[in-house]
């Protein structure tokens, strides 16, 4: 694993490089006012169905950060990262732990740019890189972040990931016309709590629906 940053972006690996996203991911999750449009699913989780094929994603809960005609970009929320503690990556970026540090898990957002940090958190931290995504939640890429939240000061509630979902202009619109995906309106505390190993299962009762029974029939736009 590639390890961290410059003095902005954080990144697991060496203390270089240009910064965390490409001018294409910038663009879809960071640069531009988040979109609203009906049909578009910024702010929503997306649970993967029981037939999902892509074993990266197998009962993946994938809290959407941005979703417009270019592309979605989102965080999974339910999968823990086991090759590096929260502490090895302030030393990597040559940040103080502290004992506060201990009880900060990092989570696998996602296949895409492994190596990238993100931090979703709520929105009484700010930054002036921070991106608002939905109503009471946000997204912030900054070492920054890191700081605050070693010091105590970041945000009330936050997940720290590496790595991000990525989809190409159309592609996410057409795996939920084939039923890969349910969507469901997210909450603070699915998003936030450490009960990691039951968010699918939450997630799927937040629809009235009985995973038990669930078949290929459709997905909620």
């Amino acid at each position: 694993m590639e390890a961290p940053v410059n003095g902005k972006h954080f990144r697991a690996g060496k203390r270089e490089g240009a910064g965390l996203l490409s001018a294409r991911d910038r663009h879809m999750c960071g640069t531009m006012p988040v979109q609203k449009t009906s049909g578009y699913l910024a702010g929503q989780l997306l649970i993967a169905m029981p037939q999902m094929r892509d074993p990266r994603f197998t009962r993946a809960v994938v809290y959407l950060c941005a979703h417009t005609a270019e592309g979605a970009m989102g965080i999974v929320i339910n999968r823990p990262f086991d090759g590096l503690s929260f502490s090895e990556l302030l030393e990597q970026l040559e940040i103080p732990p502290t004992p506060a540090c201990k009880a900060i898990r990092i989570h696998f957002g996602g296949p895409v740019e492994g190596g990238r940090g993100f931090v979703l958190h709520s929105a009484d931290y700010m930054h002036e890189t921070t991106m608002m995504v939905d109503d009471g939640v946000a997204l912030t890429a900054t070492i920054d972040v890191l700081k605050a939240m070693s010091e105590g000061i970041g945000p009330k509630a936050s997940l720290l990931a590496l790595g991000y979902a990525g989809w190409g202009a159309g592609q996410l619109d057409a795996e939920i016309r084939e039923n890969v995906w349910l969507n469901a309106p997210s909450d603070e505390r699915l998003l936030f709590d450490e009960d990691i190993n039951h968010k699918w299962e939450r997630a799927i009762h937040k629809l009235g629906i009985d995973f038990g029974a669930l078949s290929g029939d459709a997905g909620h736009a």
